[in-house]
């Protein structure tokens, strides 16, 4: 590939050029995906954030699902533009975010089970024959 461009003087492709390259869109395009480094971020925390009750990790994978399907919008308007690394990222973030989201989900049902598990428990205890046997 030859470069004669005056404006360059460093002599480095532009990336138009590196478009027009063949051998350069075997590896995807020139731009990384739109979010598709926050929704790997996103879907890593929901998965660790799972334990905080559930809720901020229930809250990241939505956020990163959202993002992600966005992002693969963007990303199947025009293939070739974009990174493969970034596609990569963007499909490990997606894999994450459900990970990390049914994981939140599973631990919120286990807090309500306990919670309705302890009340049915303690509805069940004889509380008049406790506080009328009292001797004050």
């Amino acid at each position: 590939m030859e470069i004669n461009n005056e404006n360059n003087p460093t002599n480095n492709p532009t990336p138009q050029q590196q478009f027009n390259n063949p051998q350069f869109q075997q590896y995807g395009g020139i731009q990384p995906i739109p979010n598709s480094t926050a929704v790997l971020v996103l879907g890593i925390l929901s998965i660790t954030t799972c334990i905080c009750y559930g809720v901020i990790g229930l809250i990241l994978g939505i956020i990163a699902l959202y993002l992600a399907s966005k992002a693969m919008a963007i990303y199947k308007a025009n293939p070739n533009a974009y990174m493969l690394s970034s596609f990569n990222n963007l499909k490990a973030g997606k894999i994450c975010a459900i990970i990390g989201l049914s994981l939140s989900t599973l631990y919120i049902l286990c807090i309500i089970a306990y919670i309705l598990i302890l009340g049915a428990a303690f509805s069940a205890l004889p509380w008049d024959d406790m506080f009328k046997s009292r001797p004050y």
